[in-house]
């Protein structure tokens, strides 16, 4: 009986070689492409749209009302992300479909708020409405746009003019180099709002209430372990006592405090095993314990206490106010509240 021989068909695999490298040149020209487009914008920056950018920043601070997000199509899109960016930064904002706007969500803008209308071409016909609103009723409107002397452009307080900059679609038709301009320009004018204004990491969990992001936006005070549930004793206890109080709060550790309660010193599970023998139980708390232990203030966030634990390879932090323990944060406290 003849044996069966298998041969391997490396035209096969040279061609699923040969596809792979397209596409990968694919991506990185659609990279090189659109990077080309985010540095352009930054040149930008520091050139001709600097004034308009500062005003446009000034007018949003300034008004009594809400940013009026509007676009359609891909830059429809793009506005719908910069409205829910401001928003969850302490800028409130709302999108509004040009289109929706002429059949009755016109009513939605007031003479407070500022119109910000995205449109690579500054003439897309939805906006007409908006933009004889907006004249009415001195509604002032910022657009960004790539043409200076597109109409919306002329009907605008503030112009951000984009530079062009080619496109990654090969046909030069899709939107992608310009939508991702449109979104970095949403994000820089989000951005300098929350730092113009102060927007604290606090008022942003206000704001995000919710899912990991809500918890990494907790602070210590929120979950730390506070009055009898804190592991405390002072310099001269012995260790024999210290013991109990250790075993007894279960956290893996004991804080020292001086004669001020400021606190002195930690005695950890691994003090216990450097100091293991006949001489422990005999000895003083200010004897076995590490000197100046890492602390954090109570309005430290969760995510910062859970970096400071890794980064010192510890299993828990004593939350302090003017140098007196006032709680006690574990690892495991961290993890069940989701910062992880």
């Amino acid at each position: 009986m003849p044996m069966a021989v298998s041969v391997r068909d490396d035209s096969t695999a040279h061609s699923t070689d040969e596809k792979t490298s397209s596409l990968l040149e694919s991506a990185r020209r659609t990279l090189e492409l659109e990077s080309r487009g985010l540095q352009a914008l930054e040149a930008a920056l520091t050139d001709g749209l600097s004034g308009g950018f500062a005003g446009a920043v000034d007018l949003i601070r300034e008004a009594p009302g809400r940013v009026i997000v509007s676009g359609i199509g891909k830059s429809g899109h793009v506005a719908q992300k910069v409205a829910a960016t401001l928003a969850s930064t302490g800028t409130p904002a709302f999108f509004v479909h040009p289109s929706e706007a002429s059949h009755g969500d016109l009513g939605m803008i007031t003479r407070a708020d500022v119109v910000l209308a995205f449109s690579w071409s500054g003439e897309t016909a939805e906006f007409s409405s908006l933009i004889t609103y907006s004249g009415r009723f001195a509604v002032p409107i910022i657009s960004v746009t790539s043409r200076a002397e597109s109409t919306l452009a002329s009907a605008s307080k503030v112009a951000l003019v984009l530079p062009k900059s080619k496109e990654a679609c090969p046909h030069g038709l899709a939107p992608t180099t310009s939508t991702l301009m449109q979104l970095a320009l949403g994000d820089c004018l989000a951005i300098a709002l929350l730092e113009s204004k102060g927007f604290s990491a606090g008022d942003f969990k206000v704001l995000h209430p919710g899912g990991q992001l809500g918890a990494s936006l907790q602070f210590v005070s929120d979950i730390m372990h506070t009055a009898t549930e804190i592991p405390i004793t002072t310099a001269d206890t012995p260790m024999s006592e210290a013991l109990v109080t250790m075993t007894e709060k279960s956290m893996g550790c004991l804080g020292i405090v001086d004669d001020q309660g400021r606190l002195a010193g930690i005695i950890t599970d691994g003090d216990l095993r450097r100091h293991m023998g006949p001489e422990l139980l005999a000895a003083r708390a200010g004897d076995i314990m590490t000197e100046n232990p890492k602390t954090v203030a109570p309005d430290t966030l969760a995510s910062t206490a859970l970096e400071v634990i890794n980064s010192k390879s510890i299993t828990a932090l004593f939350v302090v106010e003017d140098g007196k323990p006032v709680g006690l944060v574990h690892i495991h406290d961290l993890l069940r509240s989701g910062v992880a």
